[in-house]
């Protein structure tokens, strides 16, 4: 019997190993991401999925995946992508972020910190933790 092929070839076990692990100029951009993220509200946890680090208030609501974590054997993008797990329910009328293929992950791809427009991010962020307030509270109220 084949043995089973690993997506991933690194396994980190905390957030220290990961940034450790990036290339300079992604862990500079995924820095400043993850700041972002966690200014918008004191309640956002953090925790490493897939071995990149994925934020949750009530679920999980984005997640940042430096292209140097690869998922399988080669890279498919470069710099950091910023992803909203349920980015098929955030407005985006100035057509801001991307779905490639996806039905639900709506995402960016930063190369550098001079393309992140941190009042666009925010924006972006705060829609998607009250999409996420919403489905904890509707949750919450079935019998």
């Amino acid at each position: 019997m084949k043995p089973k092929q690993k997506m991933q070839e690194v396994s980190f076990r905390h957030i220290d190993e990961f940034f450790e692990y990036l290339p300079d100029d992604e862990r500079t951009i995924t820095e400043l991401l993850r700041k972002l993220i966690l200014g918008c509200d004191s309640r956002i946890t953090e925790k490493l999925s897939y071995n990149v680090p994925y934020y949750k208030l009530h679920r999980q609501f984005c997640f940042i995946w430096p292209a140097s974590i690869l998922w399988g054997k080669k890279k498919t993008y470069e710099g950091v992508r910023l992803g909203f797990t349920s980015g098929h329910l955030l407005s985006d009328e100035i057509g801001y972020l991307d779905r490639g293929d996806r039905k639900f992950v709506s995402y960016k791809d930063f190369r550098s910190v001079t393309e992140i427009d941190a009042n666009i991010l925010r924006t972006y962020l705060y829609e998607a933790l009250a999409i996420d307030e919403h489905a904890a509270s509707r949750s919450s109220h079935k019998f």
